[in-house]
């Protein structure tokens, strides 16, 4: 990765390219959380048409973050991986529209989750979640866009989802 230069991050300041003119990590995430909360808002008020694929999944992304990023709601076009180190990486760029046509049909084959006894709806959700998170198909806001995303599935499939249980820095263990 020696050279790397990643077109999302402004090298004047080292943070990801924003439209609210954030020059710090904490003017960015500050800003964020509170753009992408009332986004939050208005995306349960009037959720977008469910597809259970890429498609949903981008309208929601571009949903939360168009007032943050010009291209909230795009695919990614780099590698990535969480910063930690050792962190291994995220899905290939290159694999992206494969790997999640393939998630999106084994969803539909799952029924999207309906009809399943709580222990099948746990083990199903929880192998969807894990294939969609390595695929992590942006360069930013992957977690609140699944998490969105699998609260429309399980209320579709008659559960819900209480994510007041896991905190936003174990999610990002898990992944």
């Amino acid at each position: 990765m020696d050279g790397f230069v990643d077109p999302y991050v402004d090298p004047a300041t080292g943070i990801l390219r924003n439209r609210v003119g954030a020059r710090t990590r904490a003017e960015l995430d500050r800003a964020e959380g509170d753009l992408s909360f009332a986004a939050m808002i208005e995306l349960l008020t009037r959720p977008p048409r469910p597809t259970g694929d890429l498609a949903e999944l981008r309208t929601i992304h571009r949903g939360l973050f168009t007032d943050v990023y010009d291209w909230a709601g795009e695919i990614r076009t780099v590698d990535i991986r969480k910063d930690a180190e050792g962190a291994e990486f995220f899905l290939p760029v290159s694999m992206i529209d494969r790997a999640a046509s393939f998630t999106a049909e084994e969803l539909r084959a799952d029924d999207m989750l309906r009809g399943l006894d709580r222990q099948r709806f746990v083990q199903r959700l929880a192998h969807h979640y894990d294939q969609l998170n390595y695929i992590h198909p942006f360069r930013e806001g992957n977690g609140r866009t699944q998490r969105l995303f699998w609260d429309r599935v399980a209320r579709d499939a008659g559960w819900e989802l209480d994510w007041r249980r896991v905190s936003g820095a174990e999610n990002d263990r898990a992944s």
